[in-house]
């Protein structure tokens, strides 16, 4: 799908479920593509959650969002009733704020391995989600973006991020829910090389002054955010989309939001592990 990244899985149906060597399969291409794309998948939430359960376990999703408390995210500019929610509520804020780059749940102790999504009501045009090739950006990192990197820390923090869209977005719950944590910014995947972690939760660089750190993080994601490192994926009906979030970086492209409808389901791959050894947060 892309020079650098991203792979199609053809002649699969996930309906029925792929057996052990078939399997095995994905997740090698998994590990090498960070991106995989599967088309013509029309599945059930359970279904959904089998699958992607084969990868590891799933996240419970948290307060305040939709689909809190099980092991869905609910991506929708539609309301319980099926209509088109206002444009200042909540649920399409929320959808604004993931039009930022982005690694899904960075903002806890233990990050996300990986997300899937698929595409159950996609608009006519616009709603696409690209995706930022992080391993090979930090292999062309100039050598003193690379030093300045090397064993850093970065504050990644939920309340913040939010905050960027709506100083109101984020309740107090949440907050004490998801409070700032720390997280590599670089991570090593072995024989697939390293990875630049990142994305908009990152609010500031532990053991620099704060605007020092946010021009490293700008400068940094200015760079990661090239085209040359960007996969745009444009949305099939029925389409399901899983990546690497310790691989890559995502977003969501505008649409029209107030006029055509767009409902996506996400199971999210729990990490195996925090990026850093030592959880406390620096002031």
């Amino acid at each position: 799908m892309h020079d650098l990244f991203a792979a199609e899985v053809r002649g699969l149906d996930l309906v029925a479920g792929p057996d052990g060597a078939t399997f095995e399969r994905i997740r090698d291409a998994f590990e090498r593509f960070s991106v995989l794309v599967f088309r013509d998948q029309d599945i059930d939430d359970e279904r959904q959650i089998r699958f992607s359960s084969r990868f590891g376990p799933l996240e419970t999703t948290k307060v305040g969002t939709n689909g809190a408390g099980s092991q869905l995210v609910v991506l929708s500019n539609l309301g319980a009733d099926g209509t088109i929610v206002p444009p200042t509520s909540r649920q399409m804020l929320n959808n604004r704020a993931n039009q930022f780059w982005h690694a899904d749940s960075s903002f806890k102790p233990v990050p996300a391995r990986a997300s899937m999504l698929s595409a159950r009501i996609i608009p006519s045009a616009g709603g696409d989600t690209q995706y930022c090739c992080m391993r090979a950006v930090y292999a062309d990192l100039p050598q003193r973006l690379k030093d300045a990197v090397e064993h850093r820390v970065a504050i990644h923090d939920y309340g913040w991020s939010r905050g960027r869209v709506d100083p109101e977005l984020v309740t107090e719950e949440e907050k004490r829910v998801v409070p700032p944590v720390r997280q590599a910014m670089v991570l090593d995947h072995g024989a697939c090389g390293r990875s630049l972690y990142l994305g908009a939760h990152a609010a500031r660089v532990e053991g620099m002054p704060e605007a020092e750190g946010r021009a490293l993080i700008d400068e940094l994601m200015a760079f990661a955010t090239q085209e040359r490192y960007v996969y745009s994926h444009q949305w099939r009906p029925h389409d399901l989309v899983l990546w690497d979030n310790r691989a890559v970086l995502h977003r969501a492209t505008p649409f029209r939001g107030s006029a055509e409808a767009r409902h996506m389901v996400r199971t999210t791959i729990a990490g195996d592990g925090p990026t850093v050894a030592v959880p406390h947060v620096a002031a």
